[in-house]
């Protein structure tokens, strides 16, 4: 049984003739698909002077531009993704077998095999001072359940064949969906420069200062936007194969730093103090992959429509779940070990990138090669949000949509590389303010999404009309979604536990304040917006 390919190549030539992947072509046929007739305009803007379709009119000043047939050659001799974020129609998608769901768990798992997974589980033992068994416990069911998010939102790539932030104008209106693309690309490019932090500090490590971690971030941010430039073909084809040289450094790393994990450490505190350090650290926890919900459908838009949505979800979850757990766990055992290891303790002082190559210390060269290996796993890990961001920023109106997305990609890189090696010194600062929260408002648009889905759906027996994509006047309004988005933030506000703010709920649990924050969100969000939105539809009948 042959698996499916989920990747794009532009030389595939079995790829219908009007496809604008198919870069080659320099002329194209009439489709009849109905649904197709719809996108023809935005394709003929999207693929340039390069893709004709008969019937339609190009005006002569457009192929008389310079830029545009600069892009189209660079698009077509590079082998850069053309397409944008035009829909992509069931005759353009790819056929699906069973074992086509496997390469969905080793795309995921490629993606978080990675270094980034290894520094959160630090924050158990060594930020909040919690045991080996609270550690863990709290690792795998908080991981657990934030992979319920990015496999759901998933599950809508193959039959709308949408991009996750077109997808949200469906949830919250044409105009309010605007705001969570820029939220997505803060958060997204956010992640970005944390792993060329990241990268940095163990390529500086590795190689005893000789290179510095500025020097190391641009290697890293380099990858990942290198990677994300030639986009989705590119990208499936690297994570098909990423996970097997992580998975061997992974491995040696559990056999190196093993015998030095203190797997009889318990938690640090008062019990009210050590509940405030559970649940703050179950909030980062969760939020290491709830991000990912606003770029998991833009994975599967070439899988067919009727793709299996139990089986989507499955292998997505389970994609996300046990690597990202798997690498969690061993960043804690390490993190017990550092305070009864000298030279841990030491290597930690200097940075975490330290940490881990003081792990692989007695295997030479190749504990070396292996720490080289985990670094460059940042590429693996955030060339998709970068790729997406990149697509986000088209969402966002008709002039960012006409410029190329290669072009928005090196410009994100640009803005990666910039941050990261301003921010190489101030890693862990910068986890403990932005994760948490970036996991506030994606809770708050999941649960728009999850109830606009179920309740106003599936339960009056509607689908979406995925036409509508780009129609403001046949999307939602957006203003129950709004309100109830921003609600949903009232109650972050007044249940976070921030080092720069502590809201009075959260100043309930133990002395310093336990992070809550995303509960109150999910409530308060999710109670408010079924009234909200019945009263919308009442009003305006869309």
């Amino acid at each position: 049984m042959k698996p499916i390919d989920l990747s794009i190549p532009a030389s595939d030539q079995n790829r219908p003739a009007h496809d604008v992947e198919k870069l080659d072509e320099k002329s194209a046929v009439i489709n009849t698909n109905p649904l197709h007739a719809g996108f023809q305009d935005q394709m003929i803007q999207q693929a340039g002077p390069s893709t004709s379709v008969p019937g339609s009119t190009v005006p002569s000043s457009a192929r008389r531009n310079r830029l545009a047939r600069w892009n189209a050659r660079i698009e077509g001799l590079a082998g850069l993704e053309a397409r944008g974020i035009l829909p992509v129609v069931p005759d353009e998608k790819h056929a699906i077998e069973r074992v086509g769901y496997l390469q969905m768990f080793l795309l995921w798992s490629g993606i978080n095999l990675c270094i980034i997974n290894l520094i959160v589980g630090f924050f158990g033992p060594l930020v909040y001072n919690l045991g080996w068994v609270d550690s863990v416990c709290i690792s795998i069911f908080a991981i657990a359940l934030s992979s319920c998010g990015p496999a759901y939102i998933a599950t809508f790539g193959p039959p709308s064949g949408l991009r996750t932030m077109v997808l949200s104008r469906f949830f919250m209106g044409f105009w309010p969906a605007k705001i969570i693309c820029l939220l997505t690309i803060v958060m997204q490019t956010g992640w970005g420069f944390i792993s060329a932090i990241i990268a940095g500090q163990t390529l500086s490590a590795v190689n005893g200062g000789s290179m510095t971690i500025a020097v190391g971030c641009i290697v890293g941010g380099l990858g990942i936007g290198l990677l994300a430039t030639f986009g989705i073909a590119a990208l499936h084809t690297y994570e098909r194969y990423a996970w097997i040289p992580q998975s061997v450094a992974l491995f040696t790393l559990i056999g190196s730093s093993g015998p030095s994990w203190d797997t009889s450490l318990t938690s640090i505190g008062d019990p009210s103090t050590i509940n405030a350090n559970r649940c703050s650290f179950f909030t980062i926890q969760l939020s290491i992959l709830i991000g990912f919900s606003t770029i998991s459908s833009d994975l599967y838009v070439y899988c067919p429509v009727k793709t299996s949505r139990k089986l989507t979800f499955l292998t997505t979850w389970l994609g996300l779940w046990t690597p990202t757990m798997f690498v969690n766990i061993i960043g804690i055992g390490i993190a017990t070990g550092v305070s009864s290891n000298p030279a841990w303790t030491e290597a930690y002082s200097i940075s975490s990138g330290a940490l881990l190559a003081a792990c692989y210390e007695g295997l030479g060269g190749f504990g070396g090669f292996c720490a080289v290996i985990l670094a460059l796993g940042a590429i693996q890990n955030n060339a998709p949000c970068i790729y997406v961001s990149a697509l986000s920023i088209q969402t966002l109106g008709e002039y960012a949509k006409k410029v190329p997305r290669w072009t928005w990609s090196l410009f994100l890189t640009v803005i990666v590389l910039v941050c990261s090696v301003a921010g190489r010194n101030k890693l862990f600062n910068i986890f403990e303010n932005f994760l948490p929260i970036m996991a506030y408002w994606v809770c708050s648009w999941l649960i728009v999404a999850l109830e606009e889905h179920l309740l106003f759906h599936a339960l009056r027996g509607l689908t979406f009309d995925w036409t509508a994509w780009e129609d403001s006047k046949r999307l939602p309004v957006g203003a129950a979604a709004l309100l109830a988005w921003l609600i949903g933030w009232a109650g972050a506000i007044i249940g976070m536990a921030q080092v720069w703010y502590t809201g009075p709920l959260a100043l309930a649990i133990g002395g310093t304040g336990g992070d809550i924050g995303v509960w109150l969100c999910i409530t308060f969000t999710g109670v408010v917006y079924p009234p909200l939105r019945y009263i919308e539809l009442r009003r305006f009948g869309r």
